[in-house]
């Protein structure tokens, strides 16, 4: 079994950075990709970010040039950036993560979601 904790999120003023984390334990034989979703109120989950292993990140575009996806592989752990917050940013941020466990078999796993807040 494997599972997400996220961690990171909280209020910030527009114009500000936070730094959210997720790290991946459990039976992990390799993880493929680990990325970040995002779901305002009333909207549905969208992709924010998404680094694949040995691959190119790919962001949303309302993201791009603000956000900053990076990996820790040894660690298992994802990471985003985020700069010049705006009140549209604000949202729960949900981890996931996908790849292979225990017996090579496939897992799928989503985080328990942290809250952003950009408000002055």
């Amino acid at each position: 079994q494997v599972q997400l904790v996220e961690s990171g999120g909280g209020l910030v003023q527009p114009g500000g950075s936070l730094r959210l984390s997720c790290a991946a334990s459990g039976s992990i034989f390799s993880i493929n990709a680990m990325g970040w979703y995002r779901q305002a109120p009333g909207k549905e989950r969208e992709l924010v970010a998404r680094i694949p292993t040995g691959g190119s990140t790919n962001y949303a575009d309302s993201v791009k040039d603000r956000f900053t996806i990076s990996r820790d592989i040894a660690k298992n752990t994802v990471y985003l950036q985020m700069n010049s917050l705006q009140p549209e940013d604000t949202a729960v941020y949900y981890c996931n993560a996908f790849g292979l466990g225990a017996g090579l078999r496939f897992f799928e796993v989503w985080g328990q979601g942290t809250l952003v807040t950009v408000s002055s």
